[in-house]
């Protein structure tokens, strides 16, 4: 910090005398915290108040600096219906040196200037335009560092006016209204006089969790032992100590932009470890509620993570899908017909899915929205990471389908072989899709084939499952170092 904001924070007074007279506040003596998957908390907490008999003002400077003021609520506990809160105030006009100056505009500032060779001079005068920014910089013949206030214009105590002086600023008086900290201040008209217990609670940005699943594969592939842990970020400019917490999984509806959590990494060795689940879960209106097995501090600017679950031996399959038909061209043409643009695809890759049925004995508990991260034992017993995907809030008895990647020893191919045209309005095409598998076992490979307007497959070399209005799939099976083809045609007719 340079010593011209050194001597700008050496004006800092403790507090404005206010004419109302201040009651006593203490620190929280009970936390409570419900955050939200959305970048934002409600905050709960209770502490001792000395209030007078009739008018008195309360200020609490302990607040979160990303706070809602609008949802500020101040309340007795101990005589509700004896206090009334007349007036609430949240003041963040903050103290820092450009506000200090900008705030000083017509009052005396003084300027220390380094003129090198170890001397200084000083020049005073009136303040007649704020700044907009201060930007250190290397005094003459190498003295130090000086900070020049751009936008700054001083009318010096000899007429002479002064644009954008360097130096170290020195004021005379302190400007009124600015606050170090943030601050909610209450005028509070109470019947009775004496400590009360009062309840503070408030809604504040910054604050947000996300769930992060470490999900570990058997040696055959039908079995997943699931650790999730939950990552607290808070970044709401306060600190919560000893906090009842709370956790909500849900798309709450709320009038803003949505924000969302960078979330960290965890060492999968570490992760694995069967810790107790530390959260205990229920339903609340159309979202669940997590709640903290006894009280946890949430420090500000920390990330913390937590125990959610633990599963072992939950069932699971691993399906090889292949989607080829991938080349389509043309849909937003006003001259569009299909049939028409549709060609030969390129595409190869067989896609690796890893179903999870999400039920007891195992499971069976709502699965908050996150990042599952598949891991796999080598042959050495060391877990290697083998791909991830996003699962969104998942409730019970749903299946979690995981896309983590795609075969390296599988491959698709397919083409279209004919095109006929039977009308303007019907066209006939046929297809020969082809799998290889160059592994040294029997794999099973669905293929997905998309079809459009009113179509019918005429011609089939394997049975097919109707999946929806414009999607089939042809379960395949492959033998070991082989291949299988699947040829089909279809008649397509629109209006």
């Amino acid at each position: 910090m340079s010593r011209a904001w050194m001597l700008l924070a050496a004006l800092l007074v403790p507090n404005v005398v206010l004419a109302q007279q201040e009651g006593k506040v203490g620190k929280p003596t009970g936390v409570s915290l419900t955050i939200y998957n959305q970048n934002f908390g409600v905050v709960k907490d209770r502490r001792k108040v000395e209030l007078a008999n009739g008018r008195t003002m309360l200020i609490v400077e302990d607040v979160a600096q990303q706070i809602d003021p609008t949802t500020v609520h101040f309340k007795s506990l101990t005589a509700p219906n004896a206090v009334v809160v007349r007036e609430q105030n949240y003041q963040y006009d903050l103290i820092n040196p450009l506000t200090l100056l900008n705030k000083s505009v017509g009052k005396r500032v003084t300027i220390r200037q380094n003129l090198g060779n170890g001397q200084q001079r000083e020049v005073s005068g009136i303040i007649l335009a704020p700044v907009t920014a201060a930007v250190a910089q290397t005094g003459e013949g190498g003295d130090g560092t000086s900070t020049s206030y751009n936008g700054l214009v001083i009318q010096a105590d000899d007429g002479k006016i002064l644009l954008n002086p360097v130096g170290e600023a020195q004021l005379h008086e302190m400007p009124a209204g600015l606050v170090p900290i943030p601050r909610l201040v209450w005028l509070v008209d109470s019947a009775q006089a004496g400590e009360h217990e009062a309840e503070v609670s408030y809604m504040t940005q910054g604050l947000t969790w996300r769930a992060d699943y470490v999900v570990v594969l058997s040696a055959d592939d039908k079995l997943v032992d699931v650790t999730g842990w939950v990552t607290l970020d808070n970044k709401s400019g306060a600190t919560y100590e000893n906090a009842n917490l709370q956790l909500i999984a849900g798309d709450v509806r709320r009038i803003q932009p949505p924000a969302g959590l960078g979330g960290g990494r965890r060492n999968a060795e570490m992760m694995k470890a069967d810790a107790a689940p530390a959260f205990a879960e229920e339903s609340l209106f159309e979202y669940h509620l997590y709640t903290l097995d006894g009280t946890t501090t949430v420090r500000n600017n920390e990330q913390k993570q937590m125990t959610l679950l633990n599963a072992n031996k939950a069932p699971c399959v691993k399906k090889f899908v292949y989607d080829g038909r991938t080349g389509f061209w043309g849909i937003f043409n006003p001259d569009f017909r299909p049939g028409e643009q549709w060609d030969t695809s390129n595409y190869k890759k067989v896609n690796v899915i890893v179903e999870v049925k999400n039920a007891k004995p195992s499971l069976g508990i709502p699965l908050p929205k996150g990042r599952m991260r598949l891991y796999k034992a080598d042959s050495k017993g060391s877990l290697q990471f083998v791909g991830e995907d996003e699962i969104d809030h998942t409730p019970k008895d749903e299946i979690v389908k995981l896309k983590v990647g795609d075969a390296f020893d599988i491959v698709g191919e397919h083409k279209r072989t004919n095109f006929r045209r039977i009308s303007d309005k019907e066209v006939e095409e046929s297809f020969e899709i082809t799998i290889k598998n160059h592994k040294s076992e029997e794999v099973t490979v669905s293929i997905i084939e998309h079809l459009w307007a009113d179509w019918r497959i005429t011609q089939k070399s394997a049975d097919f499952v109707k999946r929806d209005a414009r999607t089939v799939e042809f379960p395949v099976k492959v033998p070991k170092d082989g291949s299988a083809t699947v040829t089909y045609t279809a008649r397509t007719r629109w209006l």
